[in-house]
């Protein structure tokens, strides 16, 4: 009578060892990351910001934030290096600055706003 293997077979590959260091410092960057995005008003910047560059009066107008309230989650966005500013003459230009942020916002805009918002 044939009875299947037990055995499991296994790879002649080896697997590099997982370097817990270097899962650290991702962890703790994804996790920064998050906690920029996990703020309502954040994420509606980044998102107006991911279609294209913005004057801080344009951001101003578009949400209802007090103008403090506003320079107050830049700030955050910068410190965190998400978004980064150009100046031209008076105006202070915002965009998106990190490659991370723009791949997330971009999925979370592919989910929640398929046909725009």
């Amino acid at each position: 009578m044939n009875r299947p293997s037990t055995t499991r077979k296994t790879s002649t590959r080896r697997q590099a060892p997982l370097d817990f260091s270097q899962l650290r410092d991702n962890a703790t960057q994804a996790a920064r990351l998050l906690r920029a995005l996990s703020n309502e008003n954040r994420l509606m910047l980044l998102c107006m910001l991911f279609e294209r560059e913005r004057t801080v009066s344009e951001l101003n107008e578009s949400l209802p934030l007090s103008q403090s309230a506003l320079s107050q989650h830049l700030a955050v966005l910068r410190d965190e290096g998400l978004v980064k500013t150009r100046r031209e003459a008076q105006s202070i230009y915002y965009g998106l600055a990190s490659q991370p942020a723009q791949r997330v916002v971009e999925t979370l805009h592919s989910i929640y706003c398929p046909e725009g918002c």
